[in-house]
């Protein structure tokens, strides 16, 4: 008698595996932490000035043993390795590493007349304490013993302004871009070591981030007049596909750009 297949559904299960996520307490960042708890993974995640809100996500999680976050800047290579050793000394050991925290300076600024500070503090965050980051995390998911499936997952959140540039915004967009080279790079590099780095996307998307763009109708209809779908994401169609990416069912993806974008990117 044939067996029949069973229909129970997928399971994306990160069960056993300990994850950690920078810029967790809000948005992308908030939507990525419940999403890699329900798949059943421990998750450490920083946040700057949310404190509040970050201690109330991790009631939401389960409670610290199971969630736990960390104050912590990001704006130096320093602060990206301290993050590590803090995040990793938490369930003694990292999984996946989700690079998602960054800024955007809201007001638009010509190339002209951008401040160097102003340059230097959107690469520092964007830019400089990535590197620290990845640099810790590369270290640490070496020297840890491997769980079952690849030895790490590091996925970087960059954005469309990485692939289509974004006038006004330069510094952003190319911070950004910046960590499409990162991704391939680190693809070729630690993929023979059983570490898998991938890069989401996003286009626009409904944070505290964007909402003084879709509060304005004018700027609203522009951003919108983009993307084929009309809307931006939720923050939890971006989860989707980090922690997708973070599973055993993409561990034949590395060095790829996740686009998430509702088809921004394809138009002028």
């Amino acid at each position: 008698m044939a067996e029949h297949l069973s229909t129970e559904g997928v399971a994306l299960s990160l069960a056993g595996k300990v994850a950690l996520v920078t810029g967790g307490s809000r948005g992308i960042g908030a939507a990525t932490v419940r999403l890699l708890r329900r798949a059943g993974a421990r998750v450490v995640f920083s946040y700057r000035a949310a404190g509040e809100q970050a201690q109330k996500l991790v009631a939401e999680c389960g409670g610290e043993d199971v969630c736990r976050a960390l104050k912590q800047e990001l704006a130096t290579a320093e602060d990206g390795a301290a993050l590590i050793a803090a995040g990793a000394a938490v369930f003694d050991r990292i999984d996946c590493l989700v690079v998602n925290h960054g800024i955007w300076p809201p007001h638009d600024q010509s190339i002209a007349q951008m401040t160097t500070a102003q340059w230097r503090t959107t690469l520092g965050v964007n830019l400089d304490s990535v590197f620290g980051l990845v640099r810790a995390a590369t270290a640490q998911m070496l020297a840890q013993t491997p769980s079952e499936g690849a030895k790490g997952h590091i996925i970087l959140v960059a954005s469309t302004a990485a692939q289509r540039g974004e006038a006004f915004h330069a510094d952003y967009a190319a911070s950004k871009g910046a960590l499409l080279s990162l991704t391939k790079s680190l693809s070729s590099e630690l993929a023979p070591q059983g570490i898998l780095c991938n890069c989401v996307a996003p286009g626009w998307v409904r944070t505290e981030m964007s909402a003084g763009t879709f509060a304005d109708p004018v700027a609203s209809n522009k951003a919108l007049a983009t993307i084929p779908l009309g809307r931006p994401a939720e923050p939890e169609e971006i989860a989707g596909p980090i922690v997708f990416l973070c599973t055993p069912w993409a561990g034949f993806i590395s060095g790829e750009i996740f686009n998430v974008n509702g088809g921004a990117v394809l138009v002028g």
